[in-house]
């Protein structure tokens, strides 16, 4: 393109402009003529939002890729693959790891390593600790398992995140579908948790105040835990203990799911620099069963890449 300014002013030929848009083609103080979406298609800022100043505009292109979302041609992108991060060996047994019933785990074959983890959740235990756990979903169905195939399970329980391999012993059809699993194997601690996060790089629509119809400004949720985030945006949105509006989107490999919710700001790192961004501790204490699923199998999807989060996030 010689001319990429000229491809974004020209109206009347909407075949021949190009999605992606320049810093120049955005406007700051009036209301946006269509919508900004990421080059994965997530909606950024919705036709009619304003930004508020050229801060905002060089997070918008510092943090995502800015395309129009009134034209063909966007691009579909998958998302950044976290980098796996060591695992701290224990002699630990199941009872160390404090498991219920009713716990959430994540499955995967061993032999797919790098593979997402399937959620399924544990119903009982045996006196020899043997697991029984509910058949685990692969979009929507059951995971095909047979006896005497190894599966690695990501488990997150009340202190910390457990990694560790079970044999399949039995898959049972009656009284009703369940997985019957062996003692486990080499349990692993990945990390203490305080609460335990995963690095990400979610588009984050917020709003300040937790009632309004409509959202105000962009950030990136960098780090996300089952219910709470680390929120960078362009300016600092609030105090602790004030409350914002966010909607963001979780795609994983069994969920596609738009959460609008309100969260509480835990803690504020201002930028120590002018047009820095601030960083926000965000505790998400609103969400209903099905996002706090979608939240946990997001997680599950990233657990080789576990992180320590501190200042009492959730």
């Amino acid at each position: 393109m010689d001319d990429p300014v000229e491809e974004h002013v020209v109206e009347n030929s909407p075949v021949a402009l190009s999605p992606v848009l320049a810093p120049d083609a955005v406007p700051v103080g009036t209301p946006l003529a269509w919508p900004i979406v990421d080059s994965d298609g997530t909606l950024l800022f919705a036709s009619g939002t304003t930004l508020a100043n050229t801060d905002e505009r060089n997070f918008l292109f510092g943090h995502f890729h800015p395309q129009r979302g009134n034209l063909p041609g966007t691009a579909s992108q998958p998302p950044p693959t976290a980098a796996p991060s060591a695992d701290s060996a224990g002699e630990l047994t199941l009872k160390d790891m404090h498991l219920e019933i009713g716990a959430l785990i994540g499955v995967r074959s061993q032999l797919g390593s790098g593979a997402p983890m399937h959620p399924c959740r544990i119903i009982g235990f045996a006196p020899n600790h043997t697991l029984f756990v509910t058949p685990p979903l692969q979009q929507g169905r059951q995971l095909s398992l047979g006896p005497g195939e190894n599966i690695e399970i990501v488990a997150i329980a009340s202190q910390a995140v457990f990694r560790f391999v079970c044999t399949v012993e039995a898959v049972c059809r009656a009284p009703f579908d369940y997985v019957v699993l062996s003692k486990p194997g080499v349990v692993r601690r990945l990390r203490e948790r305080k609460s335990i996060r995963v690095q990400a790089h979610l588009a984050v629509r917020f709003g300040i105040g937790e009632t309004g119809d409509t959202y105000e400004g962009l950030g990136l949720a960098k780090g996300i835990s089952a219910l709470g985030m680390s929120l960078s945006a362009s300016w600092t949105l609030g105090a602790v203990g004030e409350r914002l509006r966010i909607a963001f989107r979780l795609k994983s490999a069994e969920f596609d799911t738009q959460i609008e919710t309100s969260a509480i700001i835990r803690n504020v790192q201002k930028g120590n620099a002018p047009g820095a961004p601030s960083n926000h501790g965000l505790e998400l204490d609103r969400l209903d069963a099905s996002q706090q699923m979608a939240m946990k199998v997001f997680v599950f999807d990233r657990q080789d890449d576990v992180q320590h989060w501190s200042n009492g996030l959730k």
